[in-house]
Order: structure tokens, then sequence, then C-alpha cells
């Protein structure tokens, strides 16, 4: 369905190619395939490329905040970059006893301690994006500069970044660094043994990225993107609130296997777009080049003409 929705954004917007940085295994990307064979596609991992995958390019990235040297002056593309900043190193911060910011350091055992304090730039963004309530957080410097970077690297079309996320109203008092192994979340030990990601500070991504970047949550996406067929409750678009609309039980006696199609989508989109879960995702949509300009948010239809 997450495809299904890339698909028909590059077909709003008049795009012929998607980039997908962080690719991984190319999943998405194969199943973009699938749905709309004429589209080009680039996978960006730090990987090799996956053999049998259906794309037209493969390029190796060097990981972290950092990217490919030759990924530059893309056009008529959408690149997308679904859970890629929350895995961006970043400092972390604590509060001493005096309510001073200190660098958190972790040791290989898993034993933090206090370093110095912060850094002159790092003090100054934790004064800005941090409440009072905060006393341990990361700092999004680094995943702004990658953002910035990645969207340097497009001439025309869109950057769609996609990512567990808060703002500063909701900003998580302690922190979010955790640590997954084997599809498991662990302790955040630096050991090479697991993987580290952090959640992103969205308003300090989109006020770094400037006013052409337009903030909305997954639910509020995906139902402006599919509810053209059915598929969301008619004014969902933008909301966030409306349910889902049943499936027809008519429909079970004159086309069991439509049906079956129907209820298993409803159910595939109703997990993407559950409140206090998947649908609480950020997207962070980018314009680049006259042609991408004024089209709106990814849940709005685009302008007449």
């Amino acid at each position: 369905m997450l495809a299904e929705a890339v698909v028909r954004l590059c077909r709003r917007h008049g795009l012929h190619e998607v980039v997908d940085v962080g690719a991984g295994r190319g999943e998405l990307l194969a199943e973009v395939h699938r749905l709309a064979p004429d589209l080009r596609l680039h996978g960006v991992d730090v990987v090799g490329r996956p053999s049998g995958l259906p794309v037209d390019r493969w390029t190796r990235s060097p990981g972290g905040g950092s990217l490919p040297a030759d990924l530059r002056d893309l056009r008529s593309a959408l690149v997308l970059a679904h859970e890629w900043l929350d895995v961006v190193p970043c400092p972390v911060l604590a509060r001493d006893d005096a309510g001073v910011w200190r660098e958190l350091a972790v040791h290989e055992d898993g034993i933090e301690v206090l370093g110095p304090v912060a850094s002159p730039p790092d003090l100054a963004w934790a004064r800005r994006w941090l409440g009072r309530q905060v006393h341990r957080a990361e700092v999004g410097r680094p995943r702004d500069r990658a953002a910035a970077d990645l969207v340097s690297r497009v001439d025309q079309g869109l950057v769609l970044l996609v990512d567990y996320g808060h703002t500063r109203a909701d900003r998580p008092p302690g922190g979010t660094l955790t640590g997954y192994r084997d599809g498991r979340q662990v302790d955040p030990v630096p050991d090479g043994c697991c993987d580290l990601t952090a959640h992103v500070a969205w308003d300090s991504v989109v006020d770094h990225l400037g006013p052409a970047a337009t903030s909305t949550s997954q639910r509020a996406a995906l139902l402006g993107l599919l509810e053209d067929d059915g598929a969301a409750a008619d004014g969902a678009a933008g909301t966030g609130g409306a349910l889902l609309p049943p499936v027809p039980h008519a429909l079970a006696r004159a086309d069991p296997a439509a049906y079956l199609a129907r209820l298993a989508r409803r159910a595939a989109l109703g997990a993407l777009t559950a409140p206090g879960g998947l649908g609480d995702f950020g997207w962070v949509l980018v314009p680049v080049g006259p042609s991408a300009a004024g089209r709106g948010r990814p849940d709005e239809d685009p302008p007449a003409g």
C-alpha cells in the first residue's frame, strides 16, 4: 500500500523516477516496479544491489548522514527517505544536577556518564527546541543538515521524508534513543551488536528546510492519496480523524473474492493510519524546482492547470 501511495504521488506530480534513500533490500522498489513498471527506479543504501532486484540503478552509500558523491542533479524524481533520518547519528544531551546541558557518553558495556558541557551550537539548538520538561534529548542538527543535503541533490522533483518523530509540544522528556537487534527492542549499547535509532525532531527539520517544506501525518497523507478509490472516508484527507468506511456486506454475496480483498485492503490501510501507531509517522514533503512549486501537501490535490 505504501508503494501504491508512492506511485500515486509520482502521477500526481508528473514525476518519472523514484529514488529510495535507505532502500534496504529493495522491497519497496520491487513493489513499485510491480505497480508501475514505467517508472525509473534508483536504490541507495550501504549494502550492495540485491540480486534480481528490478531497478535501473543502485548506488552504495557511505552511511550515516553522508550521501554518495554522485547522487546529485536529480530531475523529475520523487526522492524518498523512509526511516533514514532516524539512524543519522546525533549527539545526546542530558541535564546535570544544576540544569546544565552536557554531552552524554555511553561506554560499550552500556554505562552512561555525563561528559563536557554541550558545544555552543548544540546548546543553542537545545535552548530553542527543548522545553523545560525535557531532561535528556537527541540534538537534531545532524538530521537537519542531512535533510538539507538530500534536498540540495535534486534539481527538479519532490523530496519525501518519512519517519518517527516529535515536535517541541510533545518532545519526550527522556529522549528516544533505543536499540534494535533481530527485530526486537534492546538497550541502546554502542557495541556494534544492535542498530541504534532515535526519533526525529520534525519542527527543527522543517524550520531548517525553509518555507517550501510542509509536514503532515502519515494518516492524513495516505488517506489523501488513496481515498479516490473509496479506501478512505469522504472528507478524511487532511483531517486525520475520520474513520475508514466499512466494506459493503452485499459484496460478499455478489463477489466473495472482491469482498475479501476489500477487507484486507481496509485492514492494511487501518494499520498504516492508526492514531497512536503508524498513522503518527511524520511526512515532510519538499518540492524542488519551478514545476514542483505550489503543489501543496501530499494529502492535497495539485492546483488546476
